[in-house]
């Protein structure tokens, strides 16, 4: 691996090489912070995807991606004097020192759970008026439910034992099928968001990330029905012209491989 020395020698490269697109390519020049916006969450969710396949190669290259628009940003803000990539490290450099106090400082934690813990309360003193602050609104809504479980456990807010949260995910499943029997549709969507909620928390207890979880399932999906599609080509038959019986002995053997 590189020395400390090379690393930040390609760091510096990197700002160089900002300050030269910045100056001289028309399209670098006309980016702002709102343009980039959806093009940063783009690079997010495919570095998530490289991550997903463990692809550690691709995962270089995408960080590599998502580190560009940082140091974009950055860039941007120092040309209207509001903040230059030195504030960015320092900014969360001082906010680690800060939030780690069992390593910078005397104070003694047992476990991990205790440093959530304490994170969260040190939050709270720095002026937030809920824990829940920190959750961004434009997640996605399978993520901030985690994300909203998380902080809330970090004070105390949690149930104590996994078959507490299966007793209520089958609870709110029962009031599903109440109001499925009943057909409103709009106590039904109430209720089959308290059922995804809750499941959320379930796979919390059994340390599963949901939105993983979903995605290799998706993945898995795609494979087994891409399998699907190629053997109905062989056929030379479309699959709207297969009945479902033909088209799951395909299924079957895409199970298996």
């Amino acid at each position: 691996m590189n020395s400390k020395q090379i690393q930040l020698q390609a760091f510096e490269r990197l700002l160089n090489i900002m300050d030269d697109l910045r100056e001289k390519c028309p399209w670098d020049m006309k980016q702002t912070m709102q343009s980039l916006r959806h093009l940063t969450i783009e690079e997010t969710y495919e570095l998530g995807d490289a991550i997903l396949d463990n692809d550690l190669n691709e995962v270089k290259k995408e960080l590599g991606d998502l580190l560009l628009h940082i140091v974009f940003y950055a860039k941007i803000g120092s040309e209207t004097n509001d903040f230059d990539m030195a504030d960015v490290c320092n900014e969360i450099c001082d906010k680690l020192i800060h939030r780690h106090p069992h390593i910078y400082s005397d104070v003694e934690v047992k476990d991990e759970e205790e440093v959530k813990q304490n994170w969260e309360k040190l939050k709270l003193k720095e002026g937030k008026k809920s824990v829940l602050e920190g959750v961004p609104k434009s997640l996605p809504a399978l993520v901030k439910a985690g994300r909203i479980q998380d902080k809330v456990k970090g004070v105390g807010f949690d149930w104590e034992e996994p078959h507490q949260v299966w007793d209520k995910v089958q609870e709110e499943l029962a009031e599903l099928q109440v109001e499925v029997e009943a057909g409103n549709q709009d106590k039904m969507e109430s209720e089959f968001g308290d059922v995804l909620f809750s499941m959320i928390n379930y796979a919390r207890f059994l340390n599963i990330n949901p939105d993983d979880a979903l995605e290799r399932t998706n993945k898995k999906f795609i494979k087994r029905f891409q399998y699907l599609e190629s053997k109905a080509g062989e056929l030379g038959k479309p699959l709207m012209d297969m009945t479902l019986a033909e088209m799951d002995i395909f299924w079957e053997e895409a199970k298996k491989l």
